[in-house]
């Protein structure tokens, strides 16, 4: 910790707390905004001078942040990104000078990468190794990259409105990503109800001290970057405007801090004029300011600008009001297509690609300087942050996600128990399961089986060794394991599993088709686990009633799934197959097949790129693959099953009308289940097929 971080204080209450970084409430009032303090006078003797020195990142300004120095693991060099100036639009709109403040520099292309790696250096420090975090996206991708350098489990919930390369972009991180289908505020609240019932850390965001202690460090390096360009002198220099777009209001809240310092400490000369920008569909902040009113009313967000939509700012409203009135800042909202515009202006006329959240601060620039907002010869400073990162969904398949179906037609719950209900749900989806099993149809069935009444997350392994190199990566909920395997067996998995600490608490089912002997009776008993024998007399349903009893969960009473489980997991209970055809007649008629059959959800691809992608992402339980196929033909997609030990083992059903050599025969027999001829296509022996593959 800082010599220099000296004490907290409590914003609402004004009430003083020793120097505790992980401090979450005040224990006076109970509020969770709370305020770190510092020995400004001692600052203000090294500073400007020891800063020119030190290397470039926000950890220069270390004497006024709470942690002295980074931690090495973690850090990945955050901060003093570049302050470009912005020459196309000074010609544009006939003022200079205007500059950039690029963020999308930092490592995960966002000035919410400050605020996450203080957040979790701080969570090291303190021991944490599993936390919680609300987010609209950009500080989401920003923790789940930290929290994937610190070694800490990240629990992230966004609202389905966050675009899915967002949520895949955490995901590539290592988060569980909750997708939430309700407000951003519904989100916080689900949010921190799992933490509290899990016991695990929620993170406090805007409010919590490192959040607002990281971002201040923008208004250090814009005064170090300005008075290095526009000053002879060596001296620091304010911009007089600093424009933001806004949704909760931790960075302008950081911004505005770190200005007060320097300007406390005489290193600059006045403070900067606030430009709060928000999308007009959800500005509850401008519409209070233009009221007059001291707080902000709730609103529903209706702007297509997902990361900007927080409906409710709670306290930040009133110190950024309080900010803004002191010197003639303004608070403006921006319609969606104006914000558009703005984002094709900038790349065109510039060279900046930004996200739409950044191009609602430019739309507000523009509007500002067509009005004369900002005078002339006023130096402008933009937060220029976010740019969006693609990961391909096909690198991390179709779990990437756990959907959490908070409102029901279109209405979010309102009451206790509609909350209680949608974390039972998340309960569900949050549970991992792992079939061991070397017979991948028997997989399939297990899995299908689950699916059928659960939304549990399924892994497989195709023995005991691949099994336990996933148990120690990630510990699942519970084990389904066959006995008889090559390479590891079940009883040896079991052993292992039953002998180390940290695996011997998980339960195991045995689903096996192995006649039992006493001993193997007795060493399953010792080993307390449960035996489900296949093709017995259990039922099907007794083994899912015992995998969820197991868990805590239970299974309702109606024996019809149709009347327990949502339309989704129905459809997801259904074998999926995969049709890489790229005649749309033919493929059309396969799919009419399968689907008047009224077992199967199939998805459809026309070429072997797009069919292999479309393997990686659904993990199909069939693929059914023309041979001449454009980008890419057949056996070239058959050799990419092949080449993977997962995808090896999906069954392939050749339909071709291309005159196969008996070579090319053999080659399809040893890598495909059946070979079609199109030609002699048969409706009833291509159904007859399919069932007999997936059973």
């Amino acid at each position: 910790m800082s010599v220099y971080f000296t004490q907290i204080a409590c914003l609402q209450c004004g009430q003083s707390l020793p120097p505790d970084l992980n401090l979450l409430r005040c224990p006076a009032c109970g509020s969770p905004w709370l305020d770190a303090r510092y020995d400004y006078a001692a600052v203000a003797q090294q500073w400007p001078s020891v800063v020119a020195s030190r290397d470039r990142s926000l950890w220069r300004y270390a004497e006024l942040l709470p942690l002295a120095a980074p931690v090495e693991t973690i850090t990945m060099g955050e901060g003093y990104t570049s302050l470009t100036r912005l020459y196309a639009y000074e010609t544009l709109y006939n003022h200079q000078p205007i500059f950039v403040k690029d963020e999308r520099q930092g490592p995960t292309s966002s000035f919410k990468d400050r605020q996450a790696a203080l957040a979790v250096m701080a969570l090291h420090q303190a021991g944490i190794h599993e936390c919680v975090l609300a987010s609209t996206g950009n500080a989401g991708a920003a923790y789940a990259a930290y929290c994937a350098r610190a070694g800490i489990k990240l629990w992230l919930f966004l609202t389905s409105l966050v675009p899915s390369e967002k949520m895949r972009e955490a995901a590539l991180y290592g988060a569980e990503v909750v997708k939430v289908s309700g407000t951003y505020d519904e989100t916080k609240h689900v949010a921190a109800e799992f933490a509290q019932r899990k016991g695990i850390h929620l993170d406090g965001g805007a409010k919590a001290v490192p959040g607002k202690e990281a971002m201040k460090t923008l208004a250090f390096e814009i005064a170090e970057q300005l008075g290095l360009k526009l000053r002879q002198d060596g001296r620091w220099q304010a911009p007089d405007w600093y424009i933001q777009a806004v949704s909760g209001g931790i960075g302008p809240l950081g911004v505005w801090k770190g200005f007060s310092e320097l300007h406390q400490m005489g290193l600059i000369d006045h403070m900067p004029k606030l430009g709060i920008i928000q999308a007009a569909g959800c500005a509850p902040m401008v519409q209070a300011f233009a009221a007059g009113k001291e707080q902000a009313d709730p609103v529903i967000p209706r702007t297509l600008i997902t990361v900007l939509a927080t409906g409710d700012p709670g306290y930040s409203y009133p110190q950024l009001r309080q900010a803004v009135l002191s010197n003639g800042g303004v608070m403006r909202a921006i319609e969606d297509g104006a914000t558009f515009e703005a984002m094709r202006r900038l790349a065109s006329k510039t060279g900046f690609s930004v996200e739409p959240a950044t191009a609602v601060a430019f739309a507000g620039l523009e509007a500002m300087l067509q009005d004369k907002t900002i005078q002339p010869g006023e130096v402008v400073v933009v937060n220029c942050s976010g740019h969006t990162f693609t990961a391909e969904s096909h690198i991390l398949g179709d779990q990437y996600v756990h959907d959490l179906q908070l409102s029901v037609n279109g209405k979010s719950p309102r009451t206790q128990d509609g909350l209680d209900a949608a974390i039972r749900i998340l309960d569900e989806q949050v549970t991992t399961i792992l079939l061991v099993d070397d017979n991948p149809a028997d997989r399939r069935l297990v899995k299908r089986l689950l699916h059928r009444y659960k939304q549990y997350r399924v892994s497989e392994a195709s023995n005991g060794a691949e099994a336990l190199k996933i148990i120690r990566e990630e510990p699942p909920d519970l084990v389904i394991t066959d006995l008889t395997m090559p390479e590891m067996d079940g009883f040896t998995l079991l052993e292992t599993l039953k002998q180390h600490p940290g695996t011997a608490h998980i339960p195991v089912v045995v689903a096996s088709a192995k006649t039992l002997s006493e001993t193997d009776a007795r060493l399953l008993e010792s080993y307390d686990a449960s035996v489900w024998t296949k093709g017995g007399e259990t039922g099907t349903r007794q083994l899912v009633e015992y995998v969820a009893g197991a868990l805590g969960h239970f299974l309702p009473k109606e024996s019809s799934p149709h009347k327990t489980v949502t339309a989704e997991v129905i459809a997801a209970a259904k074998p999926r197959v995969v049709i890489i055809e790229d005649n749309p007649l033919e493929r059309r008629l396969a799919r009419r097949l399968l689907e008047s059959d009224g077992s199967f959800q199939v998805i459809e691809a026309v070429d072997g790129r797009e069919g292999l992608k479309a393997i990686f992402e659904h993990r199909p339980d069939l693929v059914i693959l023309d041979l001449m196929l454009p980008e890419m033909d057949g056996l070239t997609v058959l050799q990419a099953l092949q080449g993977d030990e997962y995808l090896r083992e999906i069954p392939v059903i050749v339909v071709s009308a291309k005159e196969l050599t008996q070579a090319e025969r053999d080659q399809l027999r040893s890598h495909t289940h059946s070979v079609m001829e199109k030609g002699a296509f048969d409706r009833e022996e291509f159904l007859y097929v399919v069932h007999n593959i997936l059973g």
